[in-house]
């Protein structure tokens, strides 16, 4: 199973029970599909970045689950006939590579001055240095 972020936006005209069992339903789906809920935290209400449809603010949620690829397309099946959300988003976690251990690394060794003349590179032929 692979891990599953949904960011939900809902309606705010909606009341809080309904909200409610808006995001039951929602997490049913994914349990009926053979996902396992990781958490649902509610982001609150904010601003949109643009007007979508009469609405200028939207209340947002986050749900994180476990679910194999093909029961994601079936939960976005039934996100998108769900009236009460504006927006949905279905993205994959990427999990991070167990640690590897550490590999020392030899510091730089010190560059050897060449044999002969030693040429200043603060100077350049636009300013040449001052003449005692």
């Amino acid at each position: 199973m692979r891990r599953y972020e949904l960011m939900l936006v809902v309606r705010p005209d909606l009341a809080d029970d309904r909200v409610q069992a808006t995001l039951d339903r929602i997490t049913r789906s994914i349990s009926a599909a053979e996902g396992q809920l990781v958490k649902v935290s509610p982001w609150g209400r904010r601003r949109l970045a643009y007007q979508i449809g009469q609405f200028r603010e939207g209340s947002y949620y986050l749900v994180l689950f476990d679910a194999p690829p093909a029961a994601v397309e079936e939960i976005e099946r039934g996100l998108r006939i769900t009236e009460e959300l504006l927006r949905y988003l279905v993205t994959r976690v990427e999990r991070p590579a167990a640690r590897r251990p550490e590999i020392e690394v030899a510091p730089p060794e010190e560059e050897e001055e060449p044999e002969g003349e030693f040429i200043d590179e603060s100077e350049t032929e636009a300013a040449p240095a001052a003449i005692e």
